[in-house]
This record gives C-alpha cells, structure tokens and sequence, in this order.
C-alpha cells in the first residue's frame, strides 16, 4: 500500500484557513485530518461543527474527522452533514463500541478507532474487523507539537499482527509527534496512514514538506 499522508488542520494558520485547506487541495496529501477536542476527554478545546463545515466547503479532499470527545454518539450525524468522510471515535470514550462503530457506518461514514498511548492492542480483538482504520495515538491526546512515543513501533507490530490474524482489512493510523525522522520508520513497520500537523504546517515549504512525507518510501 502506498503511504498516505493526513495533514492536520489543527496545525493550520486559522486566519487563513481557506488558503490552507486549498494548500492541501494542491498537494499530494490523502485526507484533512480533522481535530475535534472538547475540553474534557482531552484537556483543550479546538473547534466545533461550523469550522468542519466551513473547511468542507473549500476541501477537495476527504475529511478525516478525530473526535477526542465524550459522548460521541451524540455528534455522529452532526459530523457527517458536516462533511466527515471518515468518523474516527476513541475506544476508551464509547462504552458500547459496537453500537457507535455501526452508527457510524449507517451514515455511510468510514469508521475509525483510536487509542491513547496506555491502551493495549489486544483491547481491540472483537472490532478490528468492523473498521476501516486503526489510529494509534503516538502522543497523548490534547495538544499539537509533543515529542513522538517510542512504543509507538511495538504496537504498530502489535496491530498488524492482529490485523492478520482476524483476517481485518483496517488501515494503520498514526497521530502525534510524526516527521521525516521517523515516517519511514512508521511505514515500515506496518503504519499505512501518517498524521502531520505542526511538522506540515510549519515548514518552510508545507507542501513540500506533505510531498517529501508521502515519497519517503
């Protein structure tokens, strides 16, 4: 599988947030990874459903949307109208996993499944094959720019194998402290999806950084 590249908008320059969604419309970059914090499963607030909408309004790529909420089942449909291609919700925020994974899919929505740093792989076994993608937090959650959490690559293996093992198609996700010191590493260990924000967004060249991600293998 090729490598696929996210660059989160939450890195992005918000004064110009046309320009920089039509900056990744001009890349090679696969998705817009979507950041939706609510103060209170993660420590920060980023922003709500009119900035989704204003941003699908300009993107020509799909909407990656990460929802770092509690209680997302209530937003689902929300996030859709809004323009999510894929609704990514966290293992440890849905009691009943299952019910959010098929709500999810009858929006017509792709389904992703986070986890943050201390949940364990194996927790995964009975849903994996139910999603479309796997996002392994390699940070914790809440804030943009923190440094890259080495048992990252143990659980990538970790996934992967069990990924094999129920006979899951679901894409290998990463989120948190990505660049060109470790994207090559990531890929080869199974990731398939690498998420980017302030290494993207505050480069010199965006762009050239998005293509120089997307070719490292």
């Amino acid at each position: 599988m090729n490598p696929l590249i996210a660059p989160s908008i939450l890195a992005a320059d918000f004064a110009n947030l046309q320009q920089e969604v039509e900056m990744i419309n001009d890349s090679v970059a696969d998705y817009i990874h979507v950041d939706i914090m609510d103060g209170v499963f993660v420590p920060n607030i980023s922003f709500g459903l009119p900035v989704v909408e204003a941003i699908n309004r300009h993107a020509k790529k799909p909407l990656d949307v990460h929802l770092m909420i509690v209680e997302p089942d209530k937003y689902l449909e929300a996030f859709q109208k809004a323009g999510a291609a894929q609704i990514t919700v966290h293992l440890e925020a849905c009691p009943h996993l299952h019910r959010t994974v098929q709500a999810i899919k009858a929006l017509d929505c792709k389904v992703g499944v986070a986890i943050n740093p201390h949940t364990p792989i194996r927790l995964l076994q009975d849903i994996v094959k139910e999603v479309d993608t796997v996002l392994i937090m390699s940070v914790n959650p809440g804030f943009g720019g923190q440094e890259f959490i080495e048992n990252t690559y143990k659980k990538i293996h970790a996934l992967g194998e069990l990924i094999v093992e129920t006979g899951s198609h679901a894409k290998i996700e990463i989120d948190g402290g990505v660049s060109l010191a470790n994207a090559k590493k990531l890929f080869e260990a199974g990731a398939n999806v690498l998420v980017a924000g302030n290494f993207v967004f505050s480069s010199e060249n965006p762009t050239e950084t998005i293509n120089k991600l997307k070719s490292i293998v």
